[in-house]
């Protein structure tokens, strides 16, 4: 009996360690759960940023001492949204471009140079247009006549020589704006604006009209900066050639040496800009052909259609996936 007593103790003390067990490891697996879920809840999360956008209404409502602070803030994002800001002000109001048009005439350099970059910062090519007024091309053209130097280098003297990078950045901050609004509103209000005759003749082109008229004619074919494009587009409409005439740049027989151009014509009359340029430079070739002998003038025709040819026979194409720099094998030329 006593042996039977004792196992049924021995199975019941297993049975109560079995259910401790069992017991044990349900509460510390509920525990785990609760503990993991109390975790998730306590957990601080950063709040995600959201995009917010500057309305015209808090732009208007920025004083200008506000702006002043933001100009110098240490992240470079909002400075340059402060600065935006300030120049859509500054643009878009009529008597602050009137009060820096009226400083670039001024005949004091630095005052004159400071309001150039003032106005070349504010301005872009959505805000071209509000320079495309008679006060805005009369101002350009009095800020170039300040800075006329008399004892300039003759122009075109070398071919292979530009001096345009040397010139003052005075005159090349205007020069800048005129050859934007010419090419974007055509030249006519430039020219009454007495452009070639203020500015433009008083280069030094030369003592006599024949070393005038080549040296001129030079400069336009075979340098390739800003005063070049200014005067291939004035030279695009007959009163723009005609005040080169009067001026004494051109011959007076290349006014009218070519009517290909079709001046009442938009600027995009169906011809590339590629077209327009040779048929402006037929009519400087005029010029050069100027008291010459006609032996020379067949040569220089043989030698103007023989450069035709051979840019025609340069095109070519370029193949390349992106995968290796681009060397010779990429480019397949038309054969001659």
């Amino acid at each position: 009996m006593s042996l039977v007593a004792s196992l049924s103790n021995g199975r019941h003390d297993a049975l109560l360690f079995a259910g401790l067990a069992a017991t044990t490891m349900a509460m510390g697996v509920m525990l785990h759960h609760s503990l993991k879920e109390w975790h998730s809840d306590a957990k601080v999360k950063p709040v995600q940023p959201k995009a917010k956008y500057i309305t015209q209404d808090t732009e208007d409502a920025l004083t200008v001492n506000t702006l002043d602070g933001l100009l110098g803030h240490y992240n470079s994002a909002i400075r340059e949204t402060a600065a935006k800001i300030v120049c859509d002000r500054v643009v878009n109001d009529e008597a602050a471009i009137e009060m820096l048009l009226y400083g670039i005439t001024r005949y004091e350099y630095d005052e004159r140079l400071k309001n150039l970059r003032a106005l070349a910062v504010i301005t872009d090519p959505h805000s071209l247009h509000l320079l495309h007024t008679w006060k805005a091309y009369t101002a350009l053209v009095r800020s170039l006549e300040l800075c006329f130097d008399p004892r300039q280098e003759v122009l075109a003297a070398d071919k292979h020589w530009d001096e345009y990078p040397l010139r003052d950045m005075a005159e090349k901050l205007p020069l800048m704006f005129i050859c934007q609004l010419i090419t974007r509103f055509g030249p006519e209000m430039l020219i009454k604006a007495k452009f070639v005759e203020r500015w433009l003749a008083r280069q030094n082109w030369g003592d006599t009209d024949k070393d005038r008229w080549i040296n001129f004619s030079d400069y336009a074919q075979h340098k390739r900066n800003r005063i070049s494009e200014i005067i291939m587009v004035v030279m695009g409409i007959r009163a723009g050639r005609e005040a080169l005439a009067k001026a004494g740049l051109i011959a007076q027989d290349s006014v009218t040496a070519r009517d290909d151009d079709h001046d009442d014509q938009d600027e995009n009359d169906g011809r590339s800009t590629h077209e327009r340029r040779f048929s402006l430079l037929n009519v400087l070739n005029d010029v050069n052909a100027v008291n010459e002998e006609p032996e020379a003038r067949i040569v220089q025709v043989a030698m103007g259609f023989d450069e035709n040819r051979l840019r025609r026979n340069r095109e070519a194409m370029v193949f390349s996936d992106g995968s290796h720099p681009l060397n010779h094998s990429d480019i397949i030329q038309r054969d001659s």
